[in-house]
């Protein structure tokens, strides 16, 4: 299984709370980081994901970090690649390797994808993973959001051939292997690695 977390430092009492949190995913063997901070400003965001890629390479692990944001900006930062969201046209990919040209490495791009055929859009363009969500039903601040379900999760996977999928949305410990079964290289969470939960998992499968 794969691992995936996802970055919201406000339910961190602190910056350095959250730098502690990113160097315990780098150490014990999470896949990938996506720095989601859509509301701060690009200074402060640029300033961050810096931070966030110095804690994980003085781990000396394997982990990958992604901007969720400009591909300027995660080249400038040091990052591995970026995320994506949903819905967008095969040239946005195309900018970003385009923005990494010459550095010698490809990067890595992850998409967001909430239908199989989004799955087989992002498979064409060359994306390196997706991420499918909502799996299982969560409840924001604002909203309950239903969950597609394991059924269509399995699908997307099927859509996605080769491609790596990760579940995303409401996945849990006790849900994560289910997540797998259905055809999933792995899962991706905010709550669940800000928890330390995912430390039970990585031994398992």
């Amino acid at each position: 299984m794969q691992l995936y977390a996802i970055t919201h430092r406000r339910i961190f009492p602190d910056r350095e709370a959250l730098l502690a949190c990113v160097a315990a995913w780098a150490a014990g063997g999470v896949d990938y980081i996506q720095v989601r901070e859509k509301d701060l400003a690009p200074d402060e965001l640029a300033s961050l994901t810096r931070e966030i890629v110095c804690v994980v390479r003085q781990a000396g692990g394997h982990t990958r970090v992604l901007l969720n944001g400009p591909a300027g900006m995660a080249l400038s930062c040091q990052c591995d690649g970026v995320h994506l969201p949903s819905g967008l046209a095969a040239n946005a990919l195309e900018h970003v390797r385009r923005t990494w040209a010459g550095t010698g490495r490809p990067p890595v791009i992850s998409i967001s994808c909430h239908s199989t055929m989004e799955m087989e859009r992002a498979r064409e363009a060359g994306a390196t993973l997706a991420l499918f969500a909502p799996v299982f039903e969560k409840q924001t601040a604002e909203d309950r959001i239903p969950g597609q379900g394991l059924k269509m999760l399995a699908q997307a996977c099927r859509a996605a051939a080769s491609m790596p999928v990760f579940a995303l949305g409401g996945v849990t410990g006790q849900n994560a292997g289910e997540c797998i079964e259905a055809g999933a290289s792995g899962i991706a969470a905010i709550r669940l690695f800000a928890s330390g939960e995912w430390r039970q998992l990585k031994p398992i499968y």
